[in-house]
């Protein structure tokens, strides 16, 4: 009975009768006890990771879900769903076994900590990936199969883009730079560390459409022994407060959205025409536009009309002066 049990009214009167009637005495029921409070403990597989580092690391890698999960849903134009399934810790060897041949594993690094870590990807859930690009329903085939040339390049790519959102997540504890070094389809090709050597492994639970499989990240402890003070909750919460609250991290944010790239447009006119017309468009026609010579033009950022302005040169540069700002502060029109 473990320790959560609870005796029934019957267990209880059974055995008090026991102890009354000398077949059970309490010595024994003591020693029983004691025993019960023994551990197996194997030296051949000793635990390198403490409750409270597994805790850290689960914390971790749900923000990394989410990241990964948004960045997919967006990219795939599907639906997705990605949590943290479990975060376990077993010898590189067994996690080895445990892997499907063909599989799809990618060894990166995580500089400036030293060693290679892994990241497999079901082959149900990479293909069902690449058939979204290619514009199908993201179906994975009927059998699995290797990766051919063009399909390793597009799984190359989503990777890398998974790494970024690896590495914003694991910036709480300590600033990486992963880089995919490789893709691998067997298994046994991929001995980034002795078979014995304990590692952590973070399984992802993902879905896309109705396709379902598993993400694995193995993460040997060699790798992560210089920062293993890190990885408690209460660095991992006072990093991410301290970094919410710091006006550093908030103006590193607006000098990020200062760069962003953003498509502008000056818009010279339009016009509309039949269909018959188009057709019969040949070089050398001239069309009008609706457009007058003194107008001023639209400047068009993204999608919308945000300005308008007017045309001239500066330098030997063609150029436009901006002359009125259509839309200012209207957040509901975003």
């Amino acid at each position: 009975m473990s320790g959560s049990d609870v005796m029934s009214q019957s267990e209880i009167d059974d055995l008090l009768s026991a102890l009354s009637t000398g077949v059970v005495s309490a010595e024994d029921i003591k020693v029983e006890h004691k025993q019960r409070k023994i551990k197996v403990y194997d030296f051949k597989r000793p635990d390198k990771f403490s409750k409270d580092q597994i805790r850290t690391l689960n914390m971790l890698h749900e923000n990394f879900a989410r990241l990964l999960n948004t960045y997919l849903s967006a990219h795939l134009r599907a639906l997705v769903h990605i949590n943290v399934a479990s975060v376990d810790q077993l010898t590189y060897e067994e996690f080895i076994r445990s892997l499907p041949n063909p599989s799809v594993i990618g060894i990166f690094n995580m500089r400036p900590l030293k060693g290679n870590v892994i990241l497999e990807l079901n082959p149900n859930i990479v293909f069902s990936i690449i058939d979204r690009l290619f514009g199908g329903p993201g179906l994975p085939p009927a059998k699995t199969r290797a990766l051919t040339d063009i399909e390793e390049a597009i799984t190359r790519r989503v990777m890398n883009k998974a790494l970024e959102s690896f590495q914003e997540a694991w910036k709480q504890v300590v600033a990486i730079e992963p880089r995919l070094e490789a893709i691998e389809t067997n298994p046994q090709f991929t001995q980034i560390v002795p078979p014995n050597d304990m590692v952590v492994i973070i399984t992802l639970q993902t879905k896309i459409g109705q396709v379902e499989g598993l993400i694995n990240i193995c993460i040997p402890y060699l790798v992560l022994e210089p920062i293993m003070s890190k990885l408690t909750t209460t660095f991992w919460v006072a990093s991410s407060v301290s970094k919410q609250e710091h006006p550093e991290h908030i103006s590193a944010l607006q000098r990020k959205l200062e760069r962003t790239l953003i498509p502008m447009v000056v818009e010279l006119g339009q016009i509309t025409v039949k269909v018959n017309e188009l057709l019969d468009l040949a070089v050398g026609d001239v069309l009008q536009l609706e457009t007058k010579v003194g107008s001023d033009l639209s400047v068009i950022i993204g999608h919308r009309e945000k300005f308008r302005c007017k045309p001239g040169v500066s330098g030997k540069k063609v150029a436009v002066q901006i002359s009125q700002i259509v839309m200012e502060g209207d957040d509901s029109d975003e």
